[in-house]
């Protein structure tokens, strides 16, 4: 019996994790009122420890337990100690990773949407609204593209990756403590230069966050046009917000809301892209030609820097399109209902320009 305690133990530890995934999955409510919360603490308490040092601790942790495992085979075959004893103790031991990273973090993926928290009211959006908010988001690329500082082949001039690690808070500290919006309230602390940046640049991965160090870590080899979304879009997910397209279509609205231009555009590029991706994904079903109507109105700058991020992401590896649901009901409530507004309180009773008196002779 002692040879399988390994495997005993590491089964105990994956079925405890198979059970609070599904708690989670069947009562999302209650895990939307605390976990966030606790985890978001606990980001905060990790990241400030993680900062200290500038590489990725996770990648030196992770080399660290590749040698310890390297070293105990050795041990293993220099002392005879049984294979099999052996082989149930690493896996009690990944497991062991696995339900700490589970209680840690990754069950913010079962919490509410961001929309709620925001108070985002999300609707089924037309296709024509998603027309209409694809092209909002291209006109404010497009003015911001031909604002940005580029080189001899196009390619925009950005400040180095430490500058804009240093400014990518400022967006969230305005949606914060501006906007009162908390649940961006999160670790502050800048990213991190991921490593074997080689091996994330070929799968076309801009970033990652790891929720046992408490580390958002970018590909240093993003294109610049994308890293200051990229940044914005690992510090979502270090702030808890784990849900793929919440934690996009945080990194735009950060965007937005940085003072910096080089955040501005990058913003505004992606959200173009993300809508733009999802009106071709409808036109290869219904044929509405959405897409290619939008992007007609594409200036030659935006047309430069939407194909260095297809070069980037390569075919179908950009796979969070959802987030153009987040930004279309975005552009509704705050862009076309304020002015529908707007139109209404303009109108003058007493103007006879206005009103029309045809049927009245005495007026």
């Amino acid at each position: 019996m002692k040879y399988w305690r390994g495997y005993l133990t590491a089964a105990i530890l994956l079925a405890c994790t198979w059970a609070l995934r599904e708690f989670a999955k069947a009562h999302t409510a209650l895990v939307d009122m605390i976990y966030p919360y606790v985890t978001r603490m606990a980001q905060v308490f990790l990241s400030g420890w993680s900062s200290g040092v500038d590489f990725c601790v996770w990648q030196t942790l992770l080399l660290l337990l590749i040698a310890l495992g390297i070293l105990t085979v050795v041990l293993m075959i220099i002392l005879k100690w049984n294979p099999i004893r052996w082989g149930g103790w690493i896996c009690a031991a990944v497991a062991a990773l696995i339900f700490l990273n589970t209680g840690l973090y990754s069950l913010n993926q079962y919490s509410g949407p961001l929309s709620e928290d925001i108070r985002l009211e999300e609707t089924d959006n037309t296709i024509t609204e998603m027309e209409n908010a694809a092209v909002y988001y291209r006109d404010l690329a497009n003015a911001l593209a031909d604002q940005m500082q580029r080189d001899a082949k196009g390619d925009v001039v950005f400040a180095d990756f430490d500058t804009l690690a240093a400014q990518a808070a400022k967006g969230y500290e305005e949606l914060v403590y501006e906007q009162s919006l908390s649940v961006f309230a999160g670790p502050m602390e800048p990213v991190k230069k991921l490593g074997w940046a080689d091996r994330y640049t070929a799968r076309g991965i801009t970033g990652v966050t790891v929720g046992l160090t408490g580390e958002a870590c970018v590909n240093p080899q993003t294109p610049p046009v994308m890293l200051p979304f990229a940044m914005c879009r690992e510090m979502a997910r270090r702030a808890s917000i784990a849900i793929e397209q919440d934690a996009s279509f945080a990194a735009t609205m950060a965007c937005k809301n940085n003072e910096d231009t080089q955040f501005q555009y990058s913003g505004a590029l992606l959200s173009y892209r993300y809508c733009l991706k999802a009106l071709q994904e409808l036109d290869a079903v219904t044929n509405a030609g959405a897409a290619a109507r939008v992007s007609a109105g594409e200036n030659s700058n935006l047309k430069h820097d939407l194909k260095i991020c297809d070069d980037f992401y390569g075919d179908g590896k950009m796979k969070d399109a959802k987030a153009c649901d987040l930004l279309t009901s975005w552009y509704i409530q705050e862009i076309v209902l304020p002015s529908q507004i707007e139109e209404e309180e303009s109108f003058n009773p007493l103007d006879k320009s206005q009103v029309d008196l045809s049927d009245h002779p005495n007026a």
